[in-house]
């Protein structure tokens, strides 16, 4: 399971903003379960995502499909990038640099 900081300003809405980012990103509908967003597709067998208990953050677990071809796989991984830059404002680039800074802290 991983946690996401939202960049001030997206966090607003933050649950339309996850299940409306997965339908635009990976085209399928998402299936709601309580608070959480769930979907298959492509490499992954589950994708669940759901906001932070502070609502400030995106939480996100995985299951992936490893017997999956290797181009399912860059496509499953690029539409997955694609859905992180989405909903928390920060891109791929962004992201690595402040997961890094956490742990030097």
């Amino acid at each position: 399971m991983q946690e996401y900081p939202v960049k001030r300003g997206y966090y607003r809405d933050l649950p339309g903003s996850i299940a409306r980012s997965l339908r635009d990103c990976f085209g399928v509908e998402p299936v709601r379960v309580g608070d959480h967003y769930q979907l298959s597709y492509g490499a992954l067998r589950l994708l669940d995502a759901a906001p932070g208990k502070d609502g400030k953050t995106l939480v996100v677990h995985t299951e992936s499909d490893i017997g999956a071809p290797d181009e399912v796989i860059l496509d499953t991984n690029k539409r997955f990038r694609a859905f992180l830059d989405a909903v928390t404002g920060y891109s791929t680039k962004e992201r690595v640099k402040r997961a890094k800074s956490v742990e030097t802290e």
